[in-house]
């Protein structure tokens, strides 16, 4: 899936631009300069296509075959959608086993497009969400994907931070302290009206925060919608994506977030269940999962109920912000407007875990 296209989100010129009500998202010919100036394609009739799901920051395959990512329109909260940070992480793994794409170029200077921005490689293969390719279709193939996404995750816990030149990217303790700090002030930002929820679930969070394991890097919203895969068997994870929520902290949050994110059969299935592939016969059960996690990386997972809890009351508070960027007319993609009821969807959700386990 990608996003719609408005006519106002690529122009050519700054000055094309000026006659617009809403800043663009790319500015092709200095766009084009840019590209030039780094030893990169850079053709008279560059184009931009954006790709994605694109309800973050917004990825734009460029026509010379690299890939653009940039924050999304305003309103932002303030430390969001930082892709230099991002791409600061990125360069940083690419000496590592963890799979990620290759930083081409990156750009501080906001007068280019309007904010800045990286160019990374294009990475062949497909991203599960609603279909599997054929050639991964089969229920051995859809339990090598899942052991391919524990090991891709146990990867990058396993990375060396400080080795790699990732000091001060993120304190190594009070990382669960700083996720309520930080979310509860987000949902400051983002509400749009009032959700007791949100607060009974803080205030859960608060009163049973667990200990947490030695710190490693945290993807922050790691799911199989954010990786991709070769299209040929046997199935291979080739690349991760998506890293804005990037941070060092306690790794069992990564494992929260998928599990929140992981349908198995006999799930009660919402509006918002985006992608249901993990139904289908040959993925393993959350259970199963986890166990493959503890296996692979010789980390024990305590207080399940407490991390999936909040991943999903994270998940909440940036859909609401996605809404609030909807409902101010800074996206065009019907789907973030239909994220008014997704919201209390999910928030009644985490508050069904907090009283009833996951």
């Amino acid at each position: 899936m990608s996003l719609t296209l408005a006519p106002d989100d690529i122009v050519r010129t700054h000055a094309e631009a000026s006659a617009n009500a809403r800043e663009p998202l790319i500015v092709l010919e200095p766009l084009r300069l840019f590209l030039a100036a780094q030893g990169l394609d850079a053709p008279d009739d560059l184009g931009a296509t954006p790709i994605g799901e694109g309800h973050s920051n917004a990825t734009f395959l460029l026509s010379t075959g690299v890939v653009l990512r940039r924050p999304p329109r305003g309103p932002l909260p303030p430390s969001a959608h930082d892709v230099l940070r991002e791409a600061r992480l990125l360069r940083a793994l690419e000496s590592t086993p963890v799979r990620v794409p290759k930083v081409l170029a990156v750009c501080d200077d906001a007068s280019v497009i309007g904010t800045p921005f990286y160019v990374m490689e294009r990475v062949a293969g497909e991203v599960i969400t609603d279909a599997i390719p054929a050639a991964l279709d089969t229920p051995g193939q859809r339990r090598r994907i899942a052991g391919q996404l524990i090991e891709a995750l146990v990867e990058l816990h396993g990375i060396d931070w400080a080795r790699i030149g990732l000091e001060g990217f993120g304190k190594p303790t009070g990382y669960l302290e700083r996720q309520l700090r930080r979310f509860t002030g987000l949902w400051q930002h983002n509400r749009t009206r009032e959700l007791p929820q949100i607060e009974e679930v803080g205030r859960w969070l608060a009163a049973n925060m667990p200990s947490s394991p030695p710190a490693t890097i945290v993807h922050g919203d790691f799911r199989l919608g954010n990786t991709m895969f070769a299209a040929d068997a046997p199935a291979r994870l080739v690349a991760i994506f998506d890293w804005e929520m990037a941070t060092i902290g306690d790794p069992l949050a990564d494992v929260g977030y998928m599990l929140m994110q992981w349908t198995q059969p006999g799930d009660a299935l919402g509006k918002f269940n985006a992608h249901n592939v993990t139904l289908r016969p040959g993925f393993p059960t959350r259970a199963e999962l986890t166990a493959l996690y503890e296996e692979r990386s010789g980390r024990s997972v305590q207080a399940l109920d407490w991390y999936v809890t909040l991943a999903l009351w994270k998940a909440v508070v940036f859909m609401e912000g996605n809404y609030k960027r909807a409902l101010a007319g800074s996206v065009d993609d019907p789907y973030l407007r239909s994220f008014g009821d997704g919201v209390v969807e999910i928030a009644e959700r985490a508050l069904a875990v907090t009283r009833d386990g996951f």
